[in-house]
């Protein structure tokens, strides 16, 4: 079976296309860029020259594939408008041969008020809201022989990679303390790289229009997972806690996202696909000398 991969030599694109070649899947992964395609190579893939704009070479790469995982992102001011274009030109290529599966994640659900699912309400922040339009008309293609699958993952850590690197761990090593935001008592809903990678490649097996929450049930405080970091990066007991607006100062627009107090399951996915997280311990990994 052959699967095409949009971001295959991104930080969760590089788990999941390691997760397919173990399943021996034969996988094509779109690469903007020579660094791109040498990346994909490495790890088994065959690159397709092009990015999430070149609508045409998305199309034909999806119409000689049997499923397709799209991770890729386009950063900028039209992020939405690319998205949607990209997601509709591989499901009209890959018609109904195959799954799509679509990259969302659970930052829409906002403050989830303790433990929740994938029937919680959307409130999103305004960093993601452009997600909840462009993943209604993914899903709804579902009505019209396709299918659509979409995997909503927690926040991503592992191998020292990710946004808790960028945002907690690099400002630690540099300034010699690790940022928080407000009392810390927030909680962050964790799922480790590879937990996730072989979740994308278990939801080209699911039914069109599902929805999956991608979390290892490592719902931690912020102030535990700042301790932890301040620890690898041979800071221990040095946090600063920020304001909200202290934050966005910093961080940008994600600090909102941050500041969320999520709890969220993956009951759904271990339940309907059999998925078995394994790596469930979170704060160890992230005190691990970075």
């Amino acid at each position: 079976m052959k699967v095409f991969i949009t971001g295959g030599s991104g930080y969760v694109g590089k788990a999941t296309v390691k997760a397919l070649i173990r399943q021996g899947f034969e996988v094509t992964a779109l690469a903007r860029s020579d660094r791109s395609a040498h990346s994909v190579e490495t790890l088994g893939a065959t690159p397709v020259m092009g990015g999430l704009t070149d609508t045409g070479t998305l199309r034909a790469a999806a119409g000689e594939a049997d499923g397709v995982i799209h991770l890729g992102q386009h950063y900028g001011a039209d992020t939405a408008t690319v998205d949607s274009a990209a997601s509709q030109a591989l499901l009209d290529g890959l018609g109904g041969r195959g799954t799509y599966v679509h990259t969302g994640g659970v930052w829409v659900y906002g403050n989830t008020n303790g433990v929740v699912d994938e029937n919680a309400p959307l409130n999103p922040p305004q960093l993601t809201s452009w997600r909840l339009k462009n993943e209604k008309q993914v899903l709804a293609r579902a009505s019209n022989g396709s299918r659509p699958v979409v995997v909503m993952p927690g926040l991503v850590y592992g191998h020292g990679e990710g946004l808790i690197k960028q945002f907690l761990v690099d400002p630690g090593r540099d300034e010699g303390t690790v940022l928080s935001i407000g009392d810390g008592r927030n909680h962050w809903a964790l799922v480790h790289v590879d937990d996730v990678a072989e979740l994308y490649v278990l939801a080209l097996s699911a039914p069109a229009g599902s929805v999956y929450v991608g979390v290892s049930d490592q719902n931690i405080p912020l102030s535990r997972i700042a301790q932890a970091v301040a620890q690898g990066v041979g800071r221990a007991g040095h946090i600063t806690a920020l304001s909200l607006e202290e934050a966005e100062a910093r961080m940008g627009p994600i600090a909102e996202a941050f500041a969320l107090d999520q709890q969220l399951t993956g009951a759904r996915a271990r339940k309907e696909l059999g998925w078995t997280p394994t790596r469930l311990d979170a704060l160890t990994d992230l005190a691990r000398a970075h």
